[in-house]
């Protein structure tokens, strides 16, 4: 498990502070994580999705600077080093990290933030942004985890064999999540998904500071 990074004097992640909602994004792989987001975000396009920097080698179809920054362990540990990442976590043997300076950018301006991550990262997350909403994306089963996986034909047959093996171990952390999401069918998990949104952005806090004028105007304390 990977060491949390250390804030960066003078950074400030919470900027923006409750008018913009960060949303953690988890799941084993084969679950669907990425097919929801997508969905998600193709249905909402006020959610700002944050691109990680990886070391993993780029999948077929994938793009720098789309799917992920794709860099070598060199230059992700030269970031890390400098305080570059918001969290960083090694999964599968390669590393992962959150751009501190985009999110803070992002949030600065009040907008919608999501991160796909790992419980390692978003536990990371948490201490830093506690107002962050976690999701865990659960299988409807290992079977159907096992099978997601050999269709996506991803990965060589003893990386497969090597997800399924952590995918128990990952879901332990569902409970630290704020909210589960069992992906049996697509649709209603996307509508699970962005119903989560909703309500995030229905919180008193984020309308207050969303609608501040309108609760002054009504006399409703801030």
């Amino acid at each position: 498990m990977s060491q949390p990074t250390t804030q960066a004097p003078g950074s400030n992640p919470n900027a923006g502070g409750a008018r913009a909602s960060i949303f953690l994004i988890a799941a084993p792989s084969g679950a669907g994580k990425s097919s929801l987001v997508n969905a998600l975000l193709a249905q909402d396009a006020s959610i700002r999705l944050s691109v990680s920097f990886t070391t993993r080698a780029p999948r077929p179809g994938e793009t720098q600077g789309r799917e992920y920054h794709f860099v070598d362990a060199e230059e992700f540990a030269a970031r890390k080093a400098r305080g570059e990442f918001l969290e960083t976590a090694q999964v599968h043997g390669n590393w992962y990290g959150t751009c501190r300076q985009w999110i803070e950018q992002r949030l600065a301006e009040a907008c919608d933030v999501l991160l796909e991550i790992d419980w390692q990262g978003a536990q990371q997350v948490k201490r830093q942004l506690p107002q962050a909403v976690g999701v865990f994306i659960l299988p409807p089963s290992m079977e159907a985890l096992q099978a997601r996986l050999d269709r996506r034909g991803q990965d060589a047959a003893p990386v497969i064999e090597r997800r399924v093996r952590a995918a128990r171990s990952e879901m332990a952390h569902a409970p630290e999540f704020d909210f589960v999401i069992i992906n049996e069918r697509f649709e209603q998990a996307l509508a699970e998904l962005a119903a989560i949104v909703v309500a995030t952005r229905l919180r008193c806090a984020s309308q207050a500071a969303r609608a501040a004028e309108l609760f002054d105007r009504l006399g409703i304390p801030r």
